[in-house]
């Protein structure tokens, strides 16, 4: 830390490419780097990661023409080894028809939602790996919630706020909503309270939302424009409940809500291998889809996410109705329409819907 304060250029040599750990915390780097960067003229020199965005009003240079963003997510279940990987996203998008057997069984996919995508959980003792999703949970209650803007925070009120947040998983709970749960316990909270705690687990990447689709559509249907709520990893949620694998399959109304966080999460990362992104649609009608994955060239796809077999026959003919609202003169015909189930097969329907386990998929 002194050497970074003093002379942070010390840092920067040596090898390269090189890796500055939670650089954010030690800011200053930030201008030597980009200097560095100016002198050497090549790409690639230095790697940046970091468990929180830094203050917005620290005064540093944008890095624009110098330094790209990624977003690193927790690992899919293709990346733990849960997915064997025989249906391709990617694929689809060139018109591909999914054919695959997925290896998860139900209650394997119970435990690794509630375990978690995360490196250091993957191949270890079921119980460490368990233990170590509500270890996460505990820290950014009681510190890091704190850290992200140096703004003291009531863990009992972030305890309340992160319950809340895990019990409207997947849904497009308002604010108010989000309020009036954490009074539920006795202690009254303003909308501005709120908001400045949200922020701040956005800011070190517990939550991220899924945003609305805005597609141009054949009617006037009004479409709203609401996120959905999402935590980065569905294991945080099921650790913010405390949830255990068993009490989840025990709990399928909360088990649907959380897999569908789960195909969320392993979509996006499949989406930005692929240069797209993921959004969810949802119109006055109650028309809806759990998820649009659009990418960057203008193709797109549809997807719903059930766990159960039978409803699959809805979720299609709901896929189908969607295609008949969108514009495609303007949007194009969707690449395709899927239903992501925890179910065995993957296969093409007669009326051209995809039904791909998630235990098959990949990007």
């Amino acid at each position: 830390m002194k050497i970074a304060d003093t002379t942070p250029s010390a840092l920067l040599e040596g090898a390269t490419p090189r890796l500055i750990d939670e650089w954010q915390t030690i800011q200053i780097l930030w201008d030597g780097i980009r200097f560095e960067v100016d002198q050497r003229e090549e790409t690639g020199q230095f790697i940046l990661t970091g468990s929180a965005s830094p203050k917005r009003d620290s005064g540093m240079h944008t890095g624009t023409g110098r330094i790209s963003r990624m977003l690193m997510r927790p690992m899919t279940l293709f990346e733990s080894g849960e997915s064997n990987g025989s249906v391709s996203l990617g694929t689809l998008f060139d018109g591909g028809i999914p054919a695959g057997t997925s290896p998860l069984t139900i209650e394997g996919l119970a435990f690794a939602l509630v375990r978690g995508g995360w490196p250091a959980s993957i191949g270890v003792n079921e119980s460490i790996a368990l233990r170590r999703a509500r270890e996460y949970v505990k820290a950014v209650v009681n510190a890091d919630i704190s850290e992200a803007d140096g703004v003291e925070r009531n863990p009992e009120r972030v305890r309340r706020l992160m319950r809340s947040l895990a019990r409207n998983t997947s849904t497009m709970a308002k604010q108010t909503t989000i309020r009036d749960d954490i009074a539920a316990g006795g202690e009254t909270v303003s909308d501005d309270t709120v908001a400045s705690y949200i922020n701040a687990l956005r800011r070190i990447f517990v939550i991220e939302d899924l945003p609305a689709w805005g597609p141009e559509v054949r009617s006037k249907t009004t479409q709203r424009t609401s996120a959905k709520r999402h935590f980065v990893d569905p294991s945080i949620a099921a650790a913010s409940l405390h949830l255990s694998p068993q009490s989840l399959m025990n709990d399928l109304n909360t088990f649907g809500l959380l897999f569908e966080s789960l195909c969320v999460r392993d979509l996006r990362v499949y989406a930005q291998a692929l240069d797209g992104e993921v959004f969810h649609y949802h119109d006055r009608n109650d028309l809806e889809a759990d998820a649009i994955v659009e990418l960057y060239d203008g193709r797109w796809g549809a997807v719903e996410v059930k766990m159960g077999g039978n409803e699959i026959e809805g979720a299609a003919k709901n896929l189908l109705k969607l295609r008949e609202k969108i514009d495609t003169e303007s949007m194009g015909e969707p690449s395709f329409l899927m239903v992501v189930t925890a179910g065995e097969y993957a296969y093409r329907r007669r009326d051209g819907v995809c039904i791909v386990p998630i235990g098959c998929l990949r990007e």
